[in-house]
């Protein structure tokens, strides 16, 4: 299906000149991928792909002075993308403009979240695809007043309106009437009825087929799969069926070694960083203490900049025990540097000076037969009027 009105240009071309492509990304999720977050896990991988948290438009506009507090980042973190919700023209351009300043390489619209604070009573996150032509709108507001590809990254489906007729409605419709090719698709409905985020991620059942059907009756779009994926092997395995890019959130999180450790070698086919687990906290120490040091009001805790290491030991020897020392610490610790002299020691040199291992083979295969579960082929209503 092709979008002549909007043809691809050189926004894309500018970006994906100067990195590898978003083969593979860290998704964007709430109180995790902050500044520092983000900090450690490009220490882990050159090359994925970096997102924010999902900031506000209307954040960005009542914060204009105060802006390096949400959009601030090291050089270091590029390829970024920022990703804004809003559901207001003037708030959505304003802010877009404002953020254009700091050189993210993509601002994505989230039309996606099921949170009660962001998607309840219509406001926006995944309310946001029950009205597509707004979103294609949004989404050419935003390209109008950024230098960078825009994307939307949504849900399959809201509610009773998760058909795959209906999500093709809404590809078709934001492509066709913005610059948007790239869409991120978490494979999984939205349910707004009041269950939680946590519950979202897991109670509707992923529909892996819908996203495959996808890259079929839209291939001039950029299409990157997301939900469910655990494993380097699945994201390569969904590579080699087509998918453009894949997105990991929780598993990034909660396990980041065995799955950030892995990517510059598995995915991209190059070196990857090279560093320990000891020398990656080394240099996240000269960074958080650097932090500290700047005191001021946006000051974090030490605490705040633990939390991004309180996984990265998961399931290793003596990891419970350094938590349980971190946390003791935290009470009394000002630096970085004085926590890991008295913590450290719980975990054993193995652990830290080891470089990833290899990579363990996944279970199931997460794909199978799902070409044997594609819908119907997708026909738009311009199509069929031209047709008759």
């Amino acid at each position: 299906m092709k979008f002549s009105k909007h043809p691809l240009h050189t926004k894309e071309d500018m970006v994906a000149a100067s990195y590898f492509p978003p083969w593979f990304s860290i998704a964007p999720m709430m109180d995790c991928t902050d500044n520092h977050y983000r900090t450690v896990a490009r220490l882990m991988s050159k090359h994925a792909w970096l997102w924010t948290e999902m900031i506000a438009a209307e954040t960005i506009v009542y914060q204009e002075h105060n802006l390096d507090r949400f959009l601030a980042y090291s050089p270091d973190q590029h390829p970024i993308v920022l990703q804004i919700g809003g559901n207001n023209l003037e708030n959505l351009a304003k802010a877009t403009r404002l953020a254009n300043a700091y050189g993210y390489d993509e601002i994505n619209l989230n039309c996606g979240c099921p949170s009660p604070k962001v998607a309840g009573h219509g406001c926006f996150g995944a309310s946001l695809m029950l009205n597509p032509k707004f979103v294609g709108e949004a989404m050419s507001v935003i390209a109008a007043n950024c230098d960078v590809p825009v994307s939307v990254k949504c849900r399959i489906g809201v509610d009773d309106h998760d058909s795959y007729k209906e999500l093709c409605d809404f590809i078709y419709t934001v492509a066709s009437q913005s610059p948007t090719r790239h869409f991120v698709i978490h494979s999984r409905k939205a349910m707004l009825n009041g269950i939680s985020p946590a519950d979202n991620r897991r109670i509707p059942p992923l529909k892996y087929e819908y996203f495959f059907g996808l890259l079929r009756d839209f291939p001039d779009l950029r299409l990157t799969i997301n939900g469910g994926i655990t494993h380097i092997d699945e994201v390569n395995n969904a590579l080699r069926l087509g998918a453009h890019g894949v997105m990991i959130g929780r598993a990034c999180y909660r396990n980041p070694w065995s799955v950030l450790g892995h990517v510059d070698s598995a995915v991209y086919g190059v070196p990857g960083t090279g560093l320990s687990r000891r020398q990656i906290l080394e240099r996240y120490q000269v960074y958080a203490d650097s932090v500290l040091e700047k005191g001021g009001p946006n000051k974090p805790t030490l605490r705040t900049l633990v939390k991004p290491l309180l996984a990265f030991f998961f399931a290793e020897p003596g990891n419970g025990l350094w938590k349980r020392k971190a946390d003791a610490a935290m009470q009394k610790c000002t630096t970085m540097k004085s926590l890991f002299e008295e913590t450290l020691d719980a975990l054993p040199d193995s652990v830290l000076d080891a470089l990833p291992s290899e990579v363990s083979p996944p279970g199931e295969d997460i794909f199978a037969g799902v070409h044997d579960l594609l819908p119907p082929p997708y026909n738009s209503i311009e199509e069929i009027i031209l047709c008759v």
